[in-house]
């Protein structure tokens, strides 16, 4: 019961309007069936192995988000039941998801993830980037890019992380329109702050899961 407490408590800090990821990754079939049994519909993985298994054993309403970093070699294991993906971060990795969804007969809506952190090992692409991305995923039939997602520089500096969500809101509110609705940033350790520059999907882990034991 401890990680529904966590959960619920949360809730009350964010609006109602603020998608909420559960980040599930390592997290036991148990774990996430206790908070499913609560109203949680909607689960974050990073790895496809991971995330397959737990479509096959969970139950078949459950969202699943992919966060991590894809594999273009990897998106033909999940792209008959993935949600939405977060991590689009390559034109290969785009042409690739709307194949798949071809051959699935469903189309799959996608994030487009910008690079906004100062780390060289962070994927996503460059803002000068984003326009062409936007275009070519117009002429797509089986893909839907519904908006953008973002991750700060893992640091104590506040100042930086606010300045890089910052960045990708002023983003957000250039390109926003009734199809791109989805600001997807924010973790365990920065979601305040992401909050306040206009996310409107938050992707939280361990402040929900921590010191169950």
């Amino acid at each position: 019961m401890f990680i529904t407490k966590k959960l619920k408590e949360i809730k009350k800090k964010i609006s109602r309007n603020l998608s909420l990821v559960v980040v599930s990754k390592t997290r036991s079939n148990e774990e996430i069936l206790e908070l499913y049994k609560s109203g949680q519909l909607v689960f974050g993985e990073n790895k496809v192995q991971e995330l397959t298994r737990k479509y096959e054993e969970l139950p078949k309403d459950i969202q699943w988000h992919m966060i991590g970093h894809l594999q273009t070699n990897k998106v033909r294991h999940i792209a008959k039941f993935i949600s939405l993906i977060h991590s689009v971060d390559s034109i290969k990795l785009l042409y690739e998801i709307n194949k798949r969804a071809f051959k699935e007969n469903r189309t799959i809506n996608c994030l487009i993830q910008v690079k906004i952190a100062s780390e060289k090992e962070k994927f996503g692409f460059e803002i000068n980037e984003i326009d062409n991305v936007i275009r070519i995923s117009e002429g797509l039939k089986n893909t839907n890019i519904m908006g953008f997602m973002g991750m700060a520089t893992f640091t104590s500096d506040n100042e930086l992380i606010n300045k890089e969500f910052n960045n990708l809101n002023k983003i957000y509110k250039q390109k926003k329109s009734i199809k791109l609705n989805t600001l997807s940033m924010g973790m365990s350790n920065d979601y305040s702050i992401a909050i306040k520059n206009g996310n409107t999907m938050i992707r939280l882990g361990s402040s929900i899961f921590e010191n169950r034991n």
